[in-house]
């Protein structure tokens, strides 16, 4: 009888050391593949942020009239580089050309300011800068550096507005909160699959389940 109980306990405690080390092994499984699947995101991040050219305008303050004269900016030169700018161009045939007009978007934007009876200076300048991640529509980038055009009004001070320039999303139905699938098509065609992947699928349960393999 005690020989049954002894072999009893020796069997119960063999099998807690085999749960527990099963369950050890899982955790360093899903930890190996959580620094993986970060390791991936960072590294498409990072190609993302060469692949794209960004458009942001900031308002003077967060007040509601100049929030208004921000859309009226935005509105007015996003006007004007649908009608000048190239439109097959590549990335560095629109920073180039973005570089080589900054004069003519900050008098776009200088003029419809005046128009608008504002007096407030307005500055056009293409940077190289980090931004927190942004959604437009239903399509998000992650944080990180990315070359832009940027329009500041007065102070820069208040919220901004932004899209892609490059791949263009820019001139979409902002009613509808989502980007055009013709234009997420160009946009997959522009940037890498797992680029593409990031920001139309960006959230950390959807990150995790594509880069560990969920694709057909």
């Amino acid at each position: 009888m005690r020989r049954n109980i002894g072999k009893r306990k020796k069997e119960a405690i063999c099998l807690g050391i085999a749960l527990l080390c099963g369950a050890l092994l899982t955790g360093l499984l899903l930890v190996q593949r959580g620094m993986l699947v970060e390791a991936r995101a960072r590294r498409a991040g990072q190609e993302l942020s060469r692949e794209v050219l960004r458009f942001h305008v900031l308002a003077d303050s967060d007040s509601r009239q100049d929030q208004q004269r921000k859309m009226e900016v935005k509105e007015a030169v996003l006007a004007y580089m649908g009608e000048a700018m190239p439109q097959d161009a590549d990335l560095e045939e629109t920073c180039s050309w973005v570089q080589e007009h900054l004069e003519a978007l900050e008098q776009t934007a200088g003029e419809t300011l005046r128009e608008a009876g504002c007096s407030d200076p307005v500055r056009a300048e293409l940077v190289r800068d980090y931004f927190p991640e942004k959604t437009y529509g239903d399509v998000t980038f992650p944080e990180g550096e990315y070359t832009a055009l940027r329009i500041c009004i007065g102070e820069g001070q208040g919220h901004n507005w932004w899209c892609c320039l490059y791949p263009s999303l820019c001139f979409t139905d902002a009613v509808t909160a989502r980007v055009p699938e013709e234009e997420k098509e160009q946009l997959g065609r522009v940037l890498g699959e797992d680029e593409y992947e990031m920001i139309t699928a960006y959230s950390d349960f959807k990150l995790r389940w594509f880069f560990f393999g969920g694709r057909d």
